[in-house]
């Protein structure tokens, strides 16, 4: 049973992370996080140290968002090349879930923080470390029971996997056109199809 205070930490964490998400740090102000959650400055600042401590938590809570979503896809999956499927098929409609709504939480605190915010930077490439060996130990799995060519490099696929979702994200977002994202996710799912054994 969460106390009183973490129930506020939560809610404040789940109210502004789309916010973070869709404006980046740099674009959210305070006037933000106290408009998206009703809550004073003094409420928010009670409960987190600063505004940093307050994107932290909701680039976590954003990752998780997607975690969560993506593992309860896979778990309706049989195959591994079917779960390893669930990629592109998240991302080719990634405006209509709402989490994913702004995009990537990975990919926008990544450019956004590559240079500004070592700490939230620091996220993002722990993000994408736990992403590649998620991958990783799919593909290693279907070794093992035989779905996937044995030959298959499981690190350097994880990479070419996640370039293609991400660049395709990006493409979508900046010229908002679905295209670029319908060609990648195709190209990605044709590329996790040919792994099978």
């Amino acid at each position: 049973m969460l106390s009183k205070a973490e129930r506020t930490r939560q809610y404040i964490v789940e109210k502004t992370a789309p916010v973070f998400n869709e404006r980046g740090y740099a674009g959210t102000s305070i006037n933000d996080l106290t408009e998206a959650t009703g809550l004073s400055k003094g409420s928010i600042y009670g409960n987190f140290e600063n505004k940093d401590e307050v994107a932290l938590a909701a680039f976590d809570y954003n990752f998780g968002q997607i975690i969560h979503y993506l593992k309860s896809e896979m778990t309706t999956r049989e195959t591994i090349i079917e779960k390893l499927l669930v990629y592109p098929d998240t991302y080719r409609n990634f405006l209509e879930l709402p989490f994913l709504k702004a995009g990537c939480p990975v990919l926008n605190t990544s450019t956004e923080a590559d240079d500004t915010h070592p700490l939230l930077r620091e996220k993002a490439a722990n993000a994408l470390a736990f992403w590649k060996s998620s991958v990783e130990r799919l593909i290693q799995k279907g070794i093992e029971l035989g779905e996937i060519k044995p030959d298959t490099n499981a690190p350097a696929f994880a990479v070419v996997l996640m370039s293609l979702v991400e660049g395709a994200v990006m493409q979508a977002k900046v010229t908002r056109q679905v295209e670029p994202l319908q060609v990648s996710m195709d190209y990605l799912s044709r590329i996790i199809r040919e792994l099978g054994a």
